[in-house]
């Protein structure tokens, strides 16, 4: 089923026509994204277009809204304090809903649930969960700072020292994952939609190791206070009752074959 496959939806709202929705007149709204979250967002290799999940899923936002969307692109780290500083009116990139965050913005409701697995090489014998990883000191992780996959990786896999020697840190997602593939580090977290593309795509290079770790929600972000949360909130609903946000997970999580 594509709700395991892809993603696991915690939105029960009822059904909402086209009409029911507000009207943005055209506003332009400007939203950061990283551009390095495959299959959410990233650049397609072949066109060297920013395509994916989330772009899919806030051009249908967009297009009920009735509301204009400006792309500028921003390294990870930065995302959540420009957009807290209101010099974007939007965020997306695979962005965990978590408390300390929403003191910093404001969270859409949540469009996506995934939970984290662990990606290593195809030909790994050395370990086979998070316990015999731990239990390896020559064992490193790929990780980027800051994310889900970082947290994780620290509180629920290593010791709970975030400066642990054993987290190679990476810009981005992709590097971590082109890391693992040279055999730079042993492992890297990512929720399970992406890692089972991964998988599908690398015919062998890759596997996913282990029970399943944690679980995440995806929102957008906001500065706080936004008159565009709800908005957005209700569109999504929308999409989520009429089987558009399906129609994505199928596009992206099982048609489209990721690859390096």
């Amino acid at each position: 089923m594509i709700a395991r496959l892809a993603a696991l939806f915690c939105l029960a709202a009822a059904p909402l026509a086209a009409q029911d929705l507000p009207d943005l007149q055209g506003r332009e709204v400007v939203v950061a994204t990283e551009n390095a979250y495959p299959p959410l967002q990233f650049v397609d290799p072949a066109s060297g277009t920013p395509v994916g999940w989330e772009y899919d899923a806030l051009a249908e936002i967009a297009a009920r809204l009735n509301m204009t969307v400006v792309y500028e692109t921003i390294a990870w780290d930065a995302m959540i304090p420009a957009v807290s500083e209101g010099q974007m009116d939007m965020g997306m990139t695979g962005i965990t809903i978590r408390e300390d965050r929403a003191e910093m913005v404001d969270f859409s409701a949540p469009y996506m649930r995934s939970e984290m697995v662990m990606l290593v090489r195809g030909d790994e014998a050395r370990f086979d969960d998070a316990a015999s990883f731990a239990a390896d000191p020559d064992l490193l992780m790929g990780a980027q700072p800051g994310t889900t996959p970082f947290y994780v990786g620290v509180y629920e896999v290593l010791d709970g020292d975030e400066t642990n020697p054993r987290i190679a840190l990476f810009d981005t997602f992709g590097a971590s994952v082109q890391a693992l593939r040279t055999g730079d580090v042993d492992l890297v977290l990512t929720d399970g939609t992406a890692g089972a593309g991964y998988v599908a795509a690398t015919d062998g290079a890759l596997k996913i190791v282990g029970d399943k770790l944690g679980a995440e929600d995806f929102g957008f972000i906001f500065p706080k206070g936004s008159d565009l949360v709800a908005p957005v909130d209700a569109a999504i609903a929308a999409l989520q009752a009429d089987g558009t946000l399906e129609a994505l997970n199928t596009k992206w999580f099982l048609d489209y074959k990721m690859g390096e």
